[in-house]
């Protein structure tokens, strides 16, 4: 299998600034959230969901702080090389990007599925004591209608909150499959996708060692996520070349963030979520990304894509590469 073509030189960034851009977001990173070490309380302490939010805008800033830097040397248009603008063909981007948004929430559903299935989840459908579990934590010990319409609604409405995921997602996509991946495609298109999964795994290891996700608080725990991001960010890698545009990542993204926490309510009682087996990231996850990857790669799927930077002339459109 060859490599889609790579970019022509004038449509990349000088390999210095992709450096500049990993030193800036994986130290954004640390210094975002260097207060929760501080603490003593770690995600305890006080402000720390809005710390982790403010965490993931740290690549979006570092890629524009990089661009502010290259001056005149930058890609032209930016927002094109970023895949933020415009949406071209824009029917077609659009209907990718809502099927990348329902695959991104039904991920959670799958691997909760797997993991049931594999035996490692114990699912309570009806008494559903998992989530009276968490409702009791919560200080609810009278509910007002019966459980079952209380979960109704949790899953029926998770669709459409889940999209709000996408006001941060953005903050991290415009970094990781906006600015990093098409900067590494020098390299390849495979080097690109699990270059940039890996460096977007390492990134969250300020609040993974804090036990965030897994639950672990060593380089275990590191591992765990990076192979999460690197098998998910192939995935949002591959819609980002294939359309030339990063909203289906973003929103892809959103997604999976925003129905992560469906085996709360569909668990068990005394069932824990944040295990390297539980986890929507962790293995039974895993699997179904990598059932995912191995189709994309069947079929050819990850050859094809769209042009990330074209060139604009008078009177044209912007070319395609073959197989688009």
């Amino acid at each position: 299998m060859t490599d889609a073509p790579h970019p022509q030189p004038d449509r990349t960034v000088p390999l210095w600034s992709i450096v500049a851009f990993l030193v800036l977001a994986l130290g954004g990173a640390w210094a975002v959230t260097l207060p929760l070490w501080l603490s003593g309380r770690g995600l305890g302490a006080p402000g720390a969901t809005l710390l982790i939010v403010g965490m993931m805008f740290t690549p979006l800033v570092s890629a524009a702080l990089v661009f502010l830097v290259l001056g005149r040397r930058r890609p032209r248009p930016v927002l094109r090389f970023l895949g933020v603008w415009p949406l071209r063909p824009a029917k077609r981007t659009v209907w990718v990007t809502v099927a990348a948004y329902l695959g991104g929430v039904l991920l959670p559903f799958a691997a909760l599925a797997v993991a049931a299935l594999a035996g490692w989840f114990p699912l309570d459908l009806t008494g559903f004591s998992g989530f009276r579990d968490l409702l009791r934590a919560q200080g609810l010990t009278e509910l007002p209608v019966p459980i079952g319409v209380l979960v109704t609604a949790q899953l029926v409405q998770l669709p459409l909150l889940a999209a709000v995921n996408a006001i941060v997602t953005i903050g991290e996509e415009i970094g990781w499959r906006g600015f990093l991946v098409p900067a590494l495609l020098r390299f390849g298109t495979w080097p690109a996708l699990v270059g940039s999964g890996v460096v977007w795994g390492l990134w969250h290891t300020p609040i993974i060692l804090l036990g965030y996700n897994f639950g672990r608080f060593d380089a275990l725990g590191v591992v765990f996520m990076v192979v999460a991001c690197v098998l998910l960010g192939i995935v949002l890698g591959w819609l980002r070349l294939r359309t030339g545009s990063v909203w289906p990542a973003v929103f892809a993204h959103a997604g999976v963030n925003g129905a992560a926490g469906v085996g709360a309510v569909l668990g068990a009682s005394g069932v824990g979520v944040s295990t390297v087996l539980h986890s929507p990231l962790g293995v039974s996850g895993w699997i179904v990304l990598a059932a995912v990857i191995a189709v994309l790669v069947l079929t050819g799927a990850v050859r094809r894509r769209g042009d990330l930077a074209p060139r604009r002339t008078r009177g044209a459109e912007p070319s395609v590469t073959p197989g688009d």
